[in-house]
């Protein structure tokens, strides 16, 4: 499975140790950023760019989810969530991390990085990207009228 991570000056330290982590455990990572620590860096274009990516790569059939991560993982998820195609949900359990996809079928998972210690950050990310998408009926129905909105503009009933 590919992998999309983007951070802020937040989560940079939390990102290298997902990478490094991640990897050695057979995910193709891929870095969106940042490169250098700037406590005044602007977390959008970071995560945005990660999402961009994750919505691509299903489009070509390829694997894919995506990390953001901040200090709280709120504005990430924001940012991610702009991006026509995505589901990006803030984890903050073992719970809303594997729910978030089980039910979900989120795409990307928004994480606080002064949250939760290295370890609790690694599990939730773990434990989100190993769940699968029930595809129960009741959830697809859901995710498809919140696409419906976002491709019309119109609520469904």
């Amino acid at each position: 499975m590919r992998v999309h991570i983007a951070t802020d000056h937040a989560g940079m330290e939390l990102s290298a140790h997902l990478i490094t982590a991640l990897a050695a455990k057979g995910y193709d990572m891929v870095d969106h950023g940042p490169k250098a620590y700037d406590a005044e860096d602007d977390y959008p274009s970071f995560c945005i760019n990660a999402a961009l990516a994750v919505v691509a790569d299903q489009a070509a059939g390829v694997d894919a989810l995506g990390i953001v991560l901040g200090g709280s993982g709120n504005g990430e998820q924001i940012a991610a969530n702009k991006v026509k195609g995505v589901r990006a949900a803030l984890a903050w359990n073992l719970d809303t991390a594997k729910l978030a996809r089980e039910h979900n079928d989120a795409n990307v998972v928004a994480v606080g990085g002064r949250q939760h210690s290295v370890e609790e950050a690694t599990s939730l990310i773990e434990a989100f990207l190993a769940e699968p998408f029930s595809n129960a009926e009741r959830h697809v129905r859901r995710i498809g009228k919140i696409a419906a909105y976002e491709a019309t503009g119109e609520v469904a009933e």
